[in-house]
């Protein structure tokens, strides 16, 4: 299917094959009949990708801060790449899309096969969305009108936070689509409209709307008109539309309204805010969240979870029925607001007009169907990239999951260790086309079943997220393939055993796959080097490992325990290993005490510190905190024995106290072991070697750490 794609490195903006997205519970697939561009956001977007890389920084001062902080921790070289990384990673635009249903996730109960439909999904030709992200369409209202709904519901909801009232006197700065919108509703409100622009084109449209209008291209005066417009009295509230730097919208609408006016800020400005504008007026000031409650709540938005209507009348959905609503009753008229429209394959000129001009309503029509309700075949969500890698004698891969650090670390580790490169996979497909053709890949695919089962694949390396690994993992191993799981193994003691008794299957069966987990600490030079000289020392160990964890939302999906299974089992199973390893003896008792309750400490499993008793005597203590700062080093492990004591500092430093012969190790850059896992691991399968890491090994390791949560969180069920 084509999709629309931005690349923020290069700033082009490119119409791309990739296979259509999978299907999720709760979601929907439609298969789009045309979708609107939003001049404003998107124009943001693509300016930013035509910029340099200075200016990029200028534009995200955050993300400054963030870059020079991974410098500390993690050095240039590393940091570098993952910027670059971060840049090349295409991001799909649009969000104003209608069509047909043509699939129902599970859950989904009040809408039917055929259903038309408005969403937010992207410039694409089928797209998955949450069933709170959509709505259907009356029968009156054709689909170049419905493709107005979601920026009209960022206007809606701009109105809603205003509050006006029958008889009230408006100011609406900025009459792009969202403004123009804007006036129609406020005047079906009621209100008096004083539209504002620079474009003598849209203040007409203004006009023709009911609205009184300021042209600034003429020299006319906002003040001027605006005291005359209100009788003298103030303006009562102004929604300001405008995109600009300049903070000029945001002083005028001060100094127009009357006392105790009302701003609400739905576009674009600067808000280098005077407070002697607001101090002696006392104004109010809010800015909108686009569509309305539920916006980037993913209890709402993934998992369709509705707020209560008795509570929360006006949510995202409920604020495109309502623009519907105006549609059908010809309150609202958009017609009138389309400059262009261009079918899909056209879309790289459609883009230069909106970089280079101020088009209004620009609809981008997708290739009819003659039967638009028809569903996906199975091999439509599959395509071609023509990779070059050949197949060899073994360890040909089909990988699930491209993200991040399948991206940025996992592939070229398993490429340049010689793997065949055969088919990527990805939920949503733009991520495993993006990724599979600059690594080579024969293949992109959404359907994670087919690669599994595909014959030319021998070995099946898992990225996805956490509760998926158990899953594909258990399939793969019954197929007799080699896997490859990037930790955790499993979330469950019962998805464990599924595994297990996969691969025990299959090894019954003659075929002996080997299984392995991503647990690369272990193979970290200094960590190799560490290991060596504490083998020398007979005596038990104290070892102490120091992790500085990032602060993740509180909402984050590794927080959650059905999906990322919490960082316990996410993350901290790399030190269970690690320490398991280290020491060389089975984990004989675990203990972990957590941050207690308190006020404003919502996740309390990401700060925790957990002792360890081995059957040797030995003794280790993990600090798992993630309320410390980025400048401090990430990772830190530190051993006691034999009169001595060893150091090793976020994978770059390993310093020796007392040891004979050694003082110090360091690498040019943070070295992790993930290029010599993933090469031990394609080792072993091109020569028909066991695993590197031994299966009993991350069978105790993950048993472990499901310990640790039941110690933390004792429930009879628990990780059951």
């Amino acid at each position: 299917m084509k999709q629309i794609l931005q690349d923020l490195k290069k700033g082009n903006t490119n119409v791309v094959d990739v296979p259509p997205p999978s299907l999720k519970p709760g979601h929907v697939l439609i298969r789009t009949s045309l979708t609107l561009i939003s001049a404003g956001t998107e124009r943001m977007l693509v300016e930013f990708g035509r910029s340099n890389l200075i200016d990029k920084a200028r534009q995200q001062p955050d993300k400054v801060r963030m870059v020079l902080d991974k410098v500390k921790t993690d050095g240039l070289a590393p940091t570098v790449r993952a910027v670059k990384s971060k840049l090349d990673q295409p991001l799909p635009l649009g969000y104003s899309n209608v069509g047909v249903v043509i699939g129902l996730g599970a859950g989904v109960t009040d809408l039917s096969i055929g259903d038309r439909v408005l969403s937010n999904g992207n410039h694409a030709e089928i797209v998955c969305v949450p069933r709170n992200l959509c709505a259907k369409i009356p029968d009156n209202v054709d689909d170049e009108s419905a493709s107005f709904t979601v920026v009209s519901a960022i206007a809606l909801q701009g109105v809603r936070l205003l509050q006006p009232t029958i008889g009230e006197n408006i100011i609406v700065t900025g009459l792009g689509l969202i403004g123009l919108i804007a006036v129609q509703i406020l005047r079906a409100n009621g209100c008096n409209v004083l539209g504002v622009d620079f474009d003598s084109e849209r203040v007409a449209l203004a006009r023709s709307m009911g609205a009184t209008a300021v042209d600034l291209s003429k020299g006319e005066d906002l003040l001027e008109v605006a005291r005359s417009f209100s009788g003298g009295l103030g303006i009562d509230g102004v929604v300001l539309t405008a995109a600009t730097k300049s903070n000029e919208p945001v002083h005028q609408a001060a100094e127009a309204c009357r006392q105790r006016g009302r701003i609400v800020l739905v576009g674009v400005t600067g808000l280098n805010l005077s407070r002697e504008d607001f101090y002696r007026k006392e104004l109010s000031f809010q800015v909108s969240c686009s569509y309305g409650p539920g916006r980037y709540d993913p209890s709402y938005e993934d998992e369709g979870n509705d707020y209560p209507f008795g509570l929360v009348r006006w949510t995202e959905q409920r604020n495109f029925e309502a623009v519907l609503k105006l549609l059908s009753s010809g309150s609202l008229q958009v017609r009138d607001m389309v400059s262009h429209r261009y079918p899909i394959e056209d879309a790289g000129a459609a883009y230069d007009v909106l970089a280079n001009g101020s088009p209004m309503g620009m609809v981008l029509q997708f290739p009819e169907s003659d039967d638009p309700a028809a569903p996906l075949r199975p091999e439509q969500r599959t395509v071609s990239l023509g990779g070059a890698s050949g197949l060899a004698a073994a360890a040909n891969i089909g990988m699930i999951g491209s993200g991040n650090y399948a991206s940025q670390i996992l592939i070229p580790a398993l490429k340049n260790a010689g793997a065949g490169l055969i088919s990527l996979c990805s939920s949503g497909g733009v991520s495993s086309v993006h990724a599979g053709k600059k690594f080579g890949f024969r293949s992109a695919t959404t359907d994670a079943d087919a690669l599994i089962n595909d014959e030319a694949v021998d070995t099946v390396v898992i990225a996805s997220r956490h509760d998926s690994h158990a899953s594909y993992a258990s399939q793969a191993l019954e197929l007799g393939k080699n896997v490859f799981v990037e930790k955790p193994l499993a979330l469950t003691r019962q998805e464990l055993s599924t595994v297990v008794a996969a691969y025990e299957s299959a090894r019954s069966a003659g075929k002996a796959p080997i299984l392995m987990v991503g647990f690369n600490r272990r193979f970290s030079p200094l960590i190799i080097k560490m290991k060596s000289l504490m083998d020398a020392k007979p005596d038990p160990k104290a070892i102490i490992v120091t992790m500085n964890a990032s602060n993740l939302p509180d909402d984050h999906w590794l927080h959650d325990p059905k999906v990322g299974g919490g960082r316990i089992i996410g993350e901290a199973c790399h030190y269970i290993d690690l320490l398991r390893h280290l020491v060389g003896s089975r984990i004989s008792s675990v203990q972990a005490t957590q941050m207690g309750n308190a006020p404003g400490v919502v996740i309390r499993e990401d700060k925790v510190t957990i002792t360890f008793g081995f059957e040797d005597g030995s003794i280790a203590t993990v600090h798992y905190f993630s309320n410390g700062h980025q400048s401090f080093p990430k990772d830190r492990v530190e051993v006691f024995c034999g009169n001595a004591v060893l150091q090793m500092d976020n994978y770059r430093t390993l310093t020796g106290y007392g040891w004979s012969g050694f003082s110090k190790m360091k690498t040019k850059a943070q070295n992790k072991g993930n290029a010599e896992c993933a090469a031990a691991f394609i080792a072993a399968v091109k020569a028909g070697l066991p695993s590197p890491i031994p299966l009993d090994e991350i069978i105790e390791a993950t048993e472990r750490t499901f310990d640790v949560v039941d110690h933390l969180n004792p429930r009879p069920e628990s990780r059951d």
